[in-house]
Formats: structure tokens, sequence, C-alpha cells
């Protein structure tokens, strides 16, 4: 097939350029929204970790007591 030019009116050329920028400028707006839900995820999973530690931690010490206090001293 022979390639042929193509005729666009300067009005809709100027009208695909526009949209064609919006969009690129949306994309780019994405982009930033998903880093910063990412990084918000990031800080989230280390607190959800820091919490699980001192909740392991706090299991620990109770069950030290009550097997201290359940377990008759020997003499």
């Amino acid at each position: 097939m022979e390639q042929m030019p193509v005729f666009v009116k300067i009005d809709e050329y100027d009208d695909v350029l526009n949209t064609i920028r919006a969009i690129r400028k949306k994309i780019e707006e994405a982009k930033s929204t998903l880093l910063k839900i990412n990084d918000l995820k990031n800080e989230e999973d280390h607190q959800i970790e820091m919490w699980q530690s001192a909740l392991t931690e706090f299991e620990k010490k109770v069950d030290f007591i009550d097997h201290s206090l359940n377990e008759p001293e020997n003499y």
C-alpha cells in the first residue's frame, strides 16, 4: 500500500495536541499519587511490624509471669 499524506484541519490538530498534553499531565499526576500511596503503605507496614514486635514481647512477658505464678518454687 502506498503511503498517502494525511490532512488534518489545523484546529483539530491543535485539539489533538491539547488532549495529548492533558492526558500526559493526568498520567504524571497518577504516577505521583501512586508514589505517595506506596510511601504510606511502606510506613504502615513498618508500624504494623513494630506493633507485632511489641505484642510478641508483651506476650512473652505475660507467659513468663503466668508460668512463674503457676509453678511451685523448689527449695
